[in-house]
Parts: C-alpha cells; sequence; structure tokens
C-alpha cells in the first residue's frame, strides 16, 4: 500500500453509532445513525463514506466511492498543475565580455526572470584577471542596473575565483 493514499472507512467500517450526513452534493441532511444512513445509501444504491473521521460527530457522505475516488484524484491533479516550482538559473559572464554577449546574457536572464526563476549571476575570473576584480565588480553593476524590477537576493560577493550576485523578479505575480 503507497504511504501517501488516504484511506476512507465505507458502509459497515465506520465506527461510530451516529454520523453527519451529507447528500451527493455536499448538502448537509443533518446528524442521523449509522443504520439509517446505510438504509438511505442502499435505496439509493450508492455507498456511505466517512470523509472527516475526526469530528464530532464523523462527517460521512453518500456517494459512490468509485465517483468519490476520481473526484478525489481530479482535485489532486489540479493542485499539482497550479504549483509552480521555483528553479536557480545561471547566467555566466566574464570580467571583459563583449557588448554583444552582455546583451545575450542579459536576454536570457530576462527571460528566467520572467518564468519566475531565481537567476544566479556569476563571473569568473580566470588567469590574471583576478587582478583586476574592480572590472568585474563593473560588469555585475551594469547587469544588475539593465534588468528592471528585480531583487537582489545576495549581494555580489566572491567565491573563489568568481563573483557570484542572486536576485528574482520583485514584480508580485497574481
Amino acid at each position: 500500500m503507497r504511504p501517501n493514499v488516504k484511506h476512507y472507512r465505507l458502509n459497515y467500517q465506520i465506527a461510530s453509532p451516529t454520523i453527519r450526513l451529507l447528500d451527493e452534493e455536499g448538502k448537509q441532511i443533518g446528524v442521523v445513525s449509522k443504520i439509517e444512513a446505510l438504509q438511505r445509501a442502499k435505496e439509493l444504491n450508492i455507498d456511505v463514506v466517512e470523509i472527516a473521521p475526526n469530528a464530532k460527530p464523523p462527517v460521512a457522505k453518500l456517494i459512490d466511492f468509485k465517483k468519490f475516488k476520481y473526484q478525489e484524484a481530479k482535485k489532486e491533479r489540479e493542485a499539482r498543475k497550479n504549483q509552480k516550482s521555483v528553479g536557480v538559473k545561471e547566467v555566466r559572464l566574464r570580467p571583459f565580455i563583449g557588448q554583444h554577449d552582455f546583451d545575450t546574457r542579459l536576454s536570457q536572464a530576462k527571460d528566467f526572470l520572467a518564468e519566475g526563476n531565481q537567476v544566479k549571476v556569476t563571473i569568473f575570473f580566470r588567469g590574471r584577471e583576478i587582478t583586476r576584480k574592480e572590472f568585474g565588480f563593473d560588469v555585475m553593476k551594469r547587469f544588475l542596473a539593465s534588468l528592471e524590477q528585480i531583487r537582489v537576493v545576495r549581494e555580489a560577493h566572491m567565491e573563489g575565483k568568481t563573483l557570484v550576485s542572486m536576485i528574482v523578479n520583485d514584480k508580485k505575480v497574481g
């Protein structure tokens, strides 16, 4: 049995002698005895499904169990579809980057931010370039200034031979 699957009590598995009963549309019928609920279900040729076992009294619904399971799965799929996973995308620059390359990386970063991702801007120093860190900081400042409506999560800082900054879109999506 899968660990994240909910288990529902049906018909005679319901332990409580009295239950709060709902019809198929979710309208409340009232607090009835378990036997009365089972008789109603038998007349309508459907099941009594306990949906809130911890309530006082427990809540049960008159519904076909297969239909109920289908509706639950449908709700779960909808919830999963509406979730947005935020990723971290990286844009790599150089301290002595050409203007066209700079513009290309800038448009990539704008696309990443528009998708709702965080962007990690890295400037890697090779060889003796590390002695001129100010060029890297200038490129970083120019890059961040070129992007509008951003929020800097992590200021530009050195990690070994790499200058790193983290940014996110500041616009409230919704």
